[in-house]
């Protein structure tokens, strides 16, 4: 089997998914991969890759071994290296294959879905300090760059935006979320098979409340009850998977057509969906002709294992990756997108209807320069950094002041989980509230009707106070916990 890992390029380079197999060894290997991310359009002209010390890290490799294949492409003229520069990929002229639409594909511009209601909670004075899960650090937005791309694309922006838009969404978005989304998550598309739409929500409206997919839709069995009501408000009847160790049990998937899964970071129990299982989904899907929703809501923030690429890079037409910036930037933004097959497409278009109604066309250009520019890279990687830090403060907090109690689902996303012993998560989520702090109980986010035995535990989310006000929320949160010290 292929191994698949992501570069985090924490202080150098972009995202760089790339998956090395055969048996040629490593360094052979990656040779290969790096050929044909270039070749696919992947790794776009003048793109800069990681220094050697990065890649070798993240791939586990050893230096020399990265070294060597840069300077063997070097050689065969796929990448170049000029001093100060670092090694970038070589411009290449070669003509560019046609689109599905008729149009020739132009060369790619150098998130949940996103779990944003809550269940419940209880009724006392309004909350000092919000650990609740699903939203960034307001306060984190990266205003100048975002003005500089607004800006940027305001005047370079065609006569034809302040028209009618394509409900498909423009073009300058579509074909830079095809380049980062190949780049940063492995995923395999083109411009045409995208569609952007104002958020994870408005995807499941259109794919379920528009009539492109019907029931009954496989859910995993702890996931957003807002999400859940949703799509029982189109007539689509839920039915809850397992949950285990290893992410959702796919083999338990009977009848149903559709599963919606979060693959690379369950939600909100935590954890990527076990290998085998990622296979044997794509397996299922064949075998029933049906089709897997993979909500990749955070999948940009990971800290301590090796990040995932997308299931949709397993198989473009058994899966239908959605995705959206509430995470990664901020819910204000309302832009999001879905990967789909080519089968899907017309149906979704035709469900949108002729008008672009939720997306702001300025907004979707002002994304497609923030990502072509390279400024959503830099901003994720600083918002990886600081959210690790985050996590790592509530971590050690914990275990300082409640050490009794585990914390887990903490190798990526915005938010941990807190096991607490059987019968006390109510008391817990009513403590902490007496102490100004808003968050969630675990049990809001159980299917009804899932056999799965129920577990106690408290969803924290880090992400959403601002810096200045973090310490006094981990203490906060301290002195409500059942036996804190």
């Amino acid at each position: 089997m292929a191994k698949s890992w992501v570069n985090s390029a924490e202080r150098d380079g972009a995202d760089l998914h790339l998956e090395l197999s055969g048996t040629g060894g490593r360094r052979a290997a990656l040779i290969a991969a790096l050929r044909e991310a270039v070749r696919d359009g992947r790794l776009a002209p003048g793109t800069r890759l990681p220094p050697y010390r990065s890649l070798a890290a993240d791939l586990g490799v050893a230096r020399n071994t990265v070294a060597d294949a840069y300077a063997e492409l070097v050689a065969e003229g796929w990448l170049t290296a000029r001093q100060g520069s670092g090694t970038r990929v070589a411009d290449r002229t070669a003509p560019l294959p046609r689109t599905r639409r008729g149009s020739a594909k132009a060369p790619p511009r150098a998130r949940a879905s996103t779990p944003t209601a809550s269940p419940s909670r209880p009724a006392l004075s309004p909350p000092t300090h919000d650990l609740r899960q699903g939203t960034p650090d307001a306060s984190a937005f990266p205003r100048a760059a975002w003005l500089t791309s607004y800006r940027r694309a305001l005047q370079q922006a065609p006569n034809e935006v302040f028209g009618p838009g394509d409900p498909a969404g423009r073009i300058e978005l579509r074909e830079a979320l095809a380049e980062y989304l190949a780049r940063a998550r492995g995923v395999r598309t083109d411009a045409d098979r995208i569609v952007v739409c104002s958020g994870f929500a408005h995807a499941l409206r259109l794919l379920f409340g528009g009539g492109v997919l019907r029931g009954p839709l496989a859910v995993e069995a702890y996931g957003l009850p807002f999400h859940r009501d949703l799509i029982a408000a189109a007539g689509v009847r839920t039915v809850p998977l397992p949950l285990d160790e290893h992410g959702a049990r796919v083999d338990r998937l009977g009848p149903e057509r559709a599963v919606l899964l979060t693959p690379a970071h369950q939600f909100p129990t935590g954890g990527p969906l076990h290998a085998e299982r990622r296979s044997a989904v794509i397996d299922w899907a064949w075998a029933r002709g049906g089709v897997v929703l993979e909500d990749d809501y955070d999948g940009e923030f990971r800290y301590d294992r090796k990040p995932v690429g997308a299931v949709q890079g397993l198989d473009p037409e058994r899966v239908i990756l959605l995705g959206s910036v509430s995470k990664s930037l901020s819910p204000a933004v309302r832009l999001g997108w879905m990967v789909l097959p080519e089968r899907y497409v017309e149906g979704v278009l035709a469900a949108k209807g002729e008008r672009e109604a939720w997306a702001s066309v300025l907004d979707q250009l002002s994304l497609a320069d923030f990502l072509a520019s390279g400024s959503y890279d830099r901003h994720v990687r600083r918002m990886r950094q600081r959210y690790r830090s985050r996590r790592d403060r509530l971590v050690a907090a914990l275990a300082a002041q409640a050490p009794h109690v585990e914390v887990t689902g903490v190798a990526a996303g915005l938010h941990a989980v807190l096991r607490l012993p059987p019968g006390t998560e109510r008391s817990a989520v009513k403590a902490a509230a007496w102490q100004g702090v808003a968050l969630d109980g675990l049990a809001g986010f159980r299917h009804p009707e899932t056999d799965m035995e129920a577990a106690d535990g408290l969803v924290v989310g880090y992400a959403t106070p601002p810096e200045h006000a973090y310490e006094a929320a981990l203490e906060a949160l301290c002195r409500g916990l059942p036996g804190a010290i």
